[in-house]
């Protein structure tokens, strides 16, 4: 599939600016809701439109550079944090969203000023082999960028997290360091923006109440992963052994067709199937804008808020494939796990 990467990597832009896209990666071709054997490059929609109803310009070409395409629907993909009561309970037992000492990966944490989110796995310095926890970014380090103050190396975690009962005598472990988060806009600061802003808010005022005017900047910035870790205060207060599914074994490449499975806060054990290797994708981060990830795995719907942070293995053999960051009720997107091994400097 390396020349389907390659196609993706040219034209990903460019399909990333049509109507309802929100990624493109590299999978097989389906057919009547079923996979194929033909390679395509597959372009995500958040919800498919008949050709008619599109602009010219929005519509997605049969072929790439002689490479079929694919439009699979996947809904709006938007961080996962615990949001709201859970309505669905966990399938394993309760007890993921309560103290746990020593904590397995699969049960409740945070920052100490998010809801709650996974204890993905237990991880080791690469040079000191001091144990840390993996969970995302947004998870461990409250979607810090590394200049809004939203997060500190040293910062609390609680286990559980806060929006499970979790406060300060429940810190497992302190904040190490984390992958900041670059959103693909930002505000903008320049001075005939802002004159344009005061205007046009002046006129909006007098006929919609209570709304504004906002001139966002492209920054055209990208990520890998949505990643971070941190420092247990006492090794002894975690375990490796993910809650339902057991150890860990050697890291494994993505490949479409690959059944996986992953252990989570909110829905336990579940099990998916990947569907697109190489992805661009577009992910909402809430109140703070969006943000654009590259190299990411999308799976079949397999995760619901707070399940953040969940590693995702095989389902053979347990090999981690990816680190859980975003998804909606149709796809789950992964960080692919050596980028997150990677670029925070640890091993299983």
């Amino acid at each position: 599939m390396e020349h389907l990467h390659n196609v993706v990597s040219r034209h990903a832009r460019r399909l990333m600016a049509k109507a309802n896209v929100v990624g493109v990666g590299v999978g097989y071709k389906e057919t009547g809701g079923r996979q194929t054997d033909t390679e395509a490059v597959v372009v995500l929609v958040s919800r498919k439109v008949h050709p008619s109803r599109l602009r010219r310009a929005d519509l997605v070409p049969k072929s790439l550079s002689e490479a079929k395409t694919d439009v699979v629907e996947v809904g709006e993909l938007r961080l996962l944090p615990a949001l709201g009561p859970i309505e669905v309970p966990a399938l394993d037992e309760p007890s993921r969203r309560v103290r746990r000492r020593p904590a397995e990966p699969g049960v409740s944490l945070g920052h100490y000023q998010i809801t709650a989110g996974t204890f993905g796995a237990l991880v080791y310095e690469r040079d000191t082999r001091a144990p840390m926890i993996l969970s995302n970014n947004h998870v461990l380090a409250n979607l810090s960028d590394g200049r809004d103050g939203r997060a500190k190396p040293g910062d609390p975690v609680y286990q559980p997290g806060r929006y499970d009962g979790g406060g300060v005598n429940d810190t497992i472990a302190h904040l190490e360091r984390y992958v900041p988060i670059v959103r693909a806009t930002t505000e903008d600061t320049c001075p005939i923006a802002r004159r344009a802003e005061r205007v046009g808010n002046l006129l909006l005022c007098a006929a919609f109440p209570g709304r504004e005017i906002r001139f966002l900047r492209k920054t055209g910035a990208e990520n890998r992963v949505d990643a971070a870790v941190a420092a247990l205060i006492r090794p002894e207060d975690a375990v490796p052994e993910i809650l339902g599914i057991g150890p860990v074994g050697e890291v494994a490449e993505p490949r479409p067709g690959m059944k996986v499975v992953k252990s989570g806060r909110t829905t336990g054990v579940t099990r998916g199937e990947v569907q697109v290797i190489g992805a661009t994708v577009r992910v909402g981060l809430g109140e703070v804008g969006v943000a654009v990830f590259t190299d990411q795995v999308v799976t079949t719907a397999m995760a619901q808020p707070g399940d953040s942070g969940s590693l995702v293995l095989t389902e053979e053999d347990h090999r981690p494939v990816g680190l859980l960051c975003a998804g909606s009720s149709m796809a789950t997107v992964l960080n692919r796990i050596s980028n997150v091994l990677e670029l925070l400097r640890v091993t299983f």
